[in-house]
């Protein structure tokens, strides 16, 4: 793995992050991540849907709890073939904690932190912490990444209306 120029930043501190980007237009790289039993999912098994990726530094964090409960509530209101997706370095077991305790129906929580395949596949390992960046992307049904939001300051959330609006795009095939 590579330090890129690709960086964010925590209070003001600059973050480097590990791997290539993967840039908007491009094709979305396969990664294996595992699911709250410990099996492995890959981007590959989902042809032809259109996925958010919902990426969060640890599920233990009011902004990633937040975040990853608003994107569950969200995906309440949208089309029920969109496929949602939050991955962060929580162990499974932490992921499914958190899924009983604020009870998480559509996003499908999964873990990095065995194989850290998916974090370097899209540059958003932070070098030196062991977590993934904030980022919201979203994958068209031709595997081609549509709309990425690299939220520059961790503390901060992502823009909610524009990934939903970048999600009904990727739906209606546009």
């Amino acid at each position: 793995m590579n330090s890129t120029a690709n960086s964010v930043m925590l209070h003001g501190k600059r973050l480097n992050l590990l791997g290539a980007p993967v840039q908007v237009g491009a094709p979305a790289p396969d990664f294996t991540v595992l699911d709250g039993s410990f099996q492995p999912v890959r981007l590959s098994d989902l042809r032809a849907q259109v996925v958010l990726l919902n990426v969060v530094p640890s599920l233990d964090t009011p902004v990633c709890a937040m975040q990853t409960s608003r994107f569950d509530h969200l995906a309440e209101t949208m089309p029920t073939d969109a496929v949602w997706w939050t991955i962060s370095m929580d162990l499974p077991f932490a992921q499914q904690r958190f899924c009983q305790a604020q009870k998480t129906q559509r996003v499908r929580l999964l873990s990095d932190a065995a194989h850290r395949d998916f974090g370097p596949r899209y540059g958003l390992l932070i070098d030196g912490m062991g977590l993934l960046a904030r980022c919201v992307m979203v994958i068209g049904r031709d595997g081609t990444l549509t709309y990425k939001e690299l939220v520059p300051e961790l503390s901060m959330e992502p823009n909610y209306d524009a990934a939903a609006a970048a999600l009904r795009k990727a739906l209606a095939g546009a």
